[in-house]
Formats: structure tokens, C-alpha cells, sequence
């Protein structure tokens, strides 16, 4: 998507807003949850991923950054022990996903591997309440007039509009509400990475395309304003720099402009660390940077933690 999240704001009928949702800070502002305890873990886990995990003087990306985020969800698992329906969720890789619906005048579809999706034997309760869902009826969406709002869309012959939560899924399967999607974007080489805004985009549509196939799956076809909205949440990493995402399917009923529309909460751009020095930098045979870790920034970790933690506790 060139234009970002913007465009993606369009083709979903979804107002943004900016930082993460009460419900998801009042998990990280609560010391209770103990987030804090976990600091030195997270720390331990970023040194295992950038300076530990190889032979290699230096880790590429493509390694490092798989490594970070199963370090980091192993950390997360741990809080199962505080409470123990965190035990009730499970890892599916390589699923897709299929959605269909109609803006204004255009048929629209998302499709393909969704990334890694964390399912849930519960859904996430929705985190905007009804007064603030009616109000979004004043919102105004963005138009690109006199630019297509699909201009660079992918055009096909769609034989069959599929409203499909994933090919992981049969009937009868216990974990069957989406609740986190990862998107690691672990290419070496720059531009074979998606830059933050598209990234960002692209976790919006997935967010999206998941909260639509499974309200479907559970309301129908037809179009509505939904009496419990579906969340769906979404983190985005290249092995450094985090995006955070919930969003929230308020209505089904997508052709219009007018009316409910649907919420997305995003937290842009967060360093997890600053630096990491693989090997120690020498000059005229004193050590001038030690190899290490500098600028860990615990808040990004604990903003990982508590979507982990959402809708748990």
C-alpha cells in the first residue's frame, strides 16, 4: 500500500487513534502484573538473539530476528504460572487468511499467510466502549481524490469470495479466536524489508481481514453493526524497531462512508534496544565499546507483554 496506513484506513472504514488503548497501558501501569520482574530476562534475551546465538562475528537479520521474538514469547509463556489461562493459547505458523467485503463500489479482497497468528480459546473483550463506537459515526474518512484509493492494488478475477479464518483450522477447534499476529520482517537487505508505514499497513489489513472473516464465521454474511465487536491485535518487528496494533471490527457493514466505523489503536516506531555491539571496538589496543547491549528501552518490552497479556488479565 504506497500511501500506508492511511490508505489502509480507507479500504477498512477505520478511524485511527493514536497510542495504544487504556485496556492494553493499564496492564503495563499495574504493578501488580509484576512486568518489571521480567526486565532482566528481556535484556538476557535481546544479548542471546544479537550476540550469543551464532558463531559469526555479527548475526544477520534473517537469523536474529526469529530468534528475538521466540526469546521474547518464552518470557511471556512464563506469566502462564501468574495465570494460568495464558495456557489456553497456541502458535499457528504459515495459516491464511481469506477475507472478502465491498467498498462502496469495489469488490475487495485480502488474502494470503497471515504471518505468525497467537489464537486464544477466548476472544479478546473490546476494548472501546459503546459510547465511544457511536461516536465514530462523526468521523470523517480520508479521501484521495483525485487519486484511486485502490491505486495500487493487485486487480484479479476472484471466482469465489472467501471468507476463510485459516486452512489451520478445522471444525471443533478449541483455539478458535485470533489474538495476536507477528509480522517479522527478517530480510538481510534493506529493501527487501517492508518500510514501517507499510508494515504498518499491512498489519492493519491482516488485523482487519482476520476480525472480518471470523465475525462472518460467527454473525453471517450480511452486512451489520456488530453487538460484540471482534479484536484483533497485531506486533510488527524487523529484530529492532517495534509496532504495536489493536484493532477493533465494529460493524461488517463497509460500503458507506456514513455510519459506525471500525478502530485501530497503533504505537509507531519503538526501539526495543539502540545499539548491539558484537564485537568490542579497539583503538590503539584500549577498548573503547565494549561488546554488548546499550539503550534496552523496557517500555517496548513491556507494551509486547501486556497484548500478550490481554484479554487474560
Amino acid at each position: 500500500l504506497f500511501p500506508g496506513v492511511r490508505q489502509a484506513q480507507w479500504l477498512t472504514k477505520t478511524k485511527l487513534v493514536e497510542g495504544l488503548p487504556p485496556a492494553v497501558q493499564g496492564i503495563m501501569d499495574n504493578p501488580a502484573h509484576g512486568l518489571q520482574e521480567l526486565e532482566e530476562r528481556a535484556k538476557r534475551a535481546v544479548s542471546h538473539a544479537r550476540l550469543w546465538d551464532t558463531a559469526e562475528v555479527a548475526p544477520r537479520r534473517e537469523q536474529y530476528c526469529p530468534v528475538l521474538f521466540e526469546n521474547l514469547i518464552h518470557i511471556c509463556r512464563l506469566m502462564s504460572a501468574k495465570y494460568p489461562s495464558l495456557s489456553k493459547r497456541m502458535l499457528a505458523r504459515n495459516c491464511r487468511i481469506a477475507a472478502t467485503w465491498e467498498r462502496e463500489s469495489i469488490l475487495l479482497q485480502v488474502r494470503g499467510l497471515s504471518g505468525i497468528l497467537m489464537n486464544s480459546v477466548t476472544p479478546i473483550p473490546p476494548v472501546a466502549s459503546k459510547e465511544e463506537i457511536l461516536a465514530t459515526r462523526e468521523h470523517v474518512l480520508e479521501t484521495f481524490y483525485p487519486i484511486a484509493p485502490t491505486i495500487d492494488l493487485q486487480e484479479v478475477n476472484v471466482y469465489k469470495e472467501l471468507n476463510d479464518t485459516g486452512q489451520c483450522f478445522g471444525d471443533g477447534y478449541p483455539y478458535s479466536h485470533p489474538h495476536t499476529l507477528f509480522f517479522l520482517e527478517s530480510a538481510n537487505v534493506r529493501t527487501d524489508r517492508f518500510r514501517p508505514e507499510q508494515l504498518r499497513a499491512k498489519m492493519l489489513m491482516f488485523a482487519f481481514g482476520n476480525a472480518l472473516a471470523k465475525a462472518k464465521a460467527l454473525h453471517g454474511n450480511d452486512p451489520k453493526v456488530l453487538e460484540q465487536p471482534v479484536v484483533v491485535q497485531s506486533v510488527g518487528t524487523d529484530g529492532q524497531l517495534f509496532q504495536f496494533m489493536v484493532f477493533q471490527l465494529n460493524t461488517t457493514d463497509l460500503v458507506s462512508n456514513d455510519g459506525i466505523k471500525n478502530l485501530v489503536w497503533i504505537d509507531s516506531d519503538r526501539n526495543l534496544y539502540e545499539k548491539a555491539q558484537c564485537v568490542p571496538e579497539v583503538k590503539k589496543k584500549v577498548v573503547t565499546k565494549p561488546a554488548g547491549i546499550s539503550g534496552f528501552q523496557p517500555d517496548t518490552f513491556k507494551k509486547f507483554l501486556a497484548l500478550y497479556l490481554h484479554g487474560t488479565v
